[in-house]
């Protein structure tokens, strides 16, 4: 089964999603800025990536920025999970390279389960 990074500082979350995700199968890796997610998405090679935006350290911005800047990883489907629901950010995130961009409050587990699965088939 695919391997799941979940970049995420709210503990809370990061445990419920990766806790979704492991009770479908899924290999989950978890890391709880963006600094540490980029470092861990080139160790881990995961299938995708499931990214906050606002997180200490470094921000979900440049993490993907990093991330599809690095030619080992720009492929790897992200997607973006935050509270942030403003155009502007939908805007740049995607022109940064996400392929979903989900706003936490409207999306249960599993429709965020299903988008994933939806971002590593493509």
């Amino acid at each position: 089964m695919a391997t799941i990074l979940l970049v995420e500082d709210d503990e809370f979350i990061r445990s419920l999603l990766g806790d979704k995700f492991r009770s479908l199968g899924y290999k989950v890796q978890e890391a709880k800025d963006g600094k540490e997610g980029v470092e861990k998405a080139k160790k881990e090679k995961p299938d995708a990536i499931v990214m906050d935006l606002m997180m200490p350290v470094m921000d979900g911005f440049e993490a993907l920025k990093q991330i599809k800047e690095d030619k080992d990883l720009s492929s790897l489907p992200v997607v973006i999970l935050s509270n942030v629901d403003q155009k502007t950010d939908l805007d740049r995130a995607m022109a940064l390279g996400a392929a979903d961009y989900l706003i936490k409050i409207y999306n249960t587990p599993e429709e965020i389960v299903e988008k994933v699965r939806k971002a590593i088939s493509l």
